[in-house]
């Protein structure tokens, strides 16, 4: 099947939007290519499909090593639900949390040595519960300590299509989140 047939491309560009809409998580490149013609050009699908969706409610997005489709942030405000939380997360737990996504994979020791302060076992379990940290193996030294990295659920309620999309030093400093500058 040649795609350089317009009516080929369109099928193509109609597939993608679908698989996409009716997909519960974000859809990978292998994901979506298994399903088109061999040969098609998934970027450039994906590139007029989000040009296409820019303007409206909803837009086409990369998340979490996939493409998936979200609320457009203009119109997200409007859209939020009251929801009550049954626990906010300790300031522990925040900084545990970002310990362990700028740092992973990490053990509890070197996430109590970058913080200063023993932690305590609860905070990481309040971590995984909220299942945006889990155990990936064990560090080669003695003891064998588990080590600690984030999920792909931190990816997606984050907003981040990879750990590359983290804030650096300087943005921290700008927002007044990070160390001041020396």
């Amino acid at each position: 099947m040649s795609l350089t047939d317009s009516a080929t491309m369109t099928e193509a560009l109609r597939l993608v939007e679908a698989l996409l809409f009716a997909a519960s998580s974000p859809l990978d490149e292998a994901s979506l290519k298994e399903r088109l013609p061999e040969g098609t050009d998934l970027a450039a699908l994906i590139q007029e499909l989000t040009a296409f969706y820019a303007p409206r409610g909803v837009n086409i997005v990369s998340v979490a090593g996939g493409w998936t489709f979200r609320t457009a942030p203009d119109v997200a405000p409007r859209l939020k639900l009251t929801q009550k939380v049954s626990r906010k997360l300790s300031r522990a737990a925040i900084e545990t949390l970002a310990v362990i996504a700028y740092h992973q994979p990490v053990t509890r020791a070197e996430i109590e040595e970058i913080r200063g302060v023993v932690i305590s076992r609860g905070t990481l379990d309040t971590l995984m519960e909220a299942g945006w940290i889990l155990p990936k193996g064990r560090k080669q030294t003695v003891g064998r300590p588990a080590t600690w990295v984030t999920t792909e659920a931190f990816l997606l309620h984050f907003g981040l299509a990879s750990l590359a999309d983290l804030p650096g030093m300087d943005e921290l400093r700008a927002a007044g989140d990070g160390p001041a500058a020396e």
